[in-house]
C-alpha cells in the first residue's frame, strides 16, 4: 500500500510540474489590413507603404512616401533611398517626444507617376499611443509602362553615344 501511495504521489507530482511548465507560445501575427499586398486590378500597379509616428498626419505622410519609394523601384532599379529617423525625448516624468523623419530618394532618371493616387489607407492607434498608417497607392499600368519605355530609349541613346565615342577613339588611335 505504501508503494502504491508513493507511485501515485510521484505520478501526481510529475503531472503537476508538467502542467506548470510554460507551453509553446504561438507567434503573434502582425496586423495588416485585408487589402495589404493584394493586386486586385490588372489596370493598376499597387505600391504599399507603412509608417508609425506620434502624429497621425506625419504617419500618413511617411507611409505615402514609403509607397512612392517602393513604386519608383518599378520604374528604375537603380534607386537610392535614404531614411533617417530621429527621436528625442526630453522632460522628466512627463516627457515630450520630438520626432523627425527625413527621406531622400535619388534616382538616375525622373519617374513620372501621373495618375497615381492613394487608393486605400488605414490608421490604427498602437498600444503606446503612436499612429501606424498603411497606405496603398494605385499607379496606372500605362504610366509605368511609358516610364519603362522612356528609360529603355534613354539607355539605348546613351549606349549608342558611347559606341560612337569608342569608334572615334579607335579611329583617332589608328590615325596617330
Amino acid at each position: 500500500m505504501k508503494r502504491l501511495n508513493l507511485v501515485l504521489l510521484i505520478v501526481t507530482t510529475v503531472l503537476f510540474l508538467a502542467s506548470c511548465g510554460g507551453g509553446l507560445k504561438s507567434p503573434e501575427k502582425i496586423y495588416t489590413p485585408g487589402w495589404w499586398r493584394v493586386q486586385d486590378n490588372n489596370d493598376f500597379i499597387y505600391s504599399y507603404g507603412k509608417a508609425e509616428k506620434t502624429r497621425e498626419n506625419a504617419s500618413f505622410d511617411a507611409a505615402r512616401s514609403n509607397a512612392f519609394l517602393e513604386a519608383s523601384q518599378y520604374v528604375e532599379a537603380h534607386v537610392q533611398g535614404l531614411v533617417k529617423d530621429f527621436m528625442q525625448e526630453t522632460g522628466g516624468s512627463n516627457p515630450q517626444v520630438t520626432e523627425l523623419t527625413s527621406k531622400a530618394v535619388r534616382t538616375v532618371t525622373d519617374a513620372d507617376f501621373s495618375g497615381a493616387m492613394v487608393s486605400n489607407s488605414e490608421t490604427v492607434i498602437m498600444p503606446d499611443g503612436r499612429y501606424k498608417t498603411f497606405v496603398r497607392i494605385s499607379i496606372p499600368k500605362e504610366t509605368v509602362n511609358k516610364n519603362l519605355v522612356n528609360n529603355i530609349k534613354n539607355e539605348e541613346a546613351l549606349y549608342n553615344e558611347f559606341k560612337a565615342s569608342q569608334a572615334f577613339k579607335e579611329l583617332d588611335e589608328a590615325v596617330n
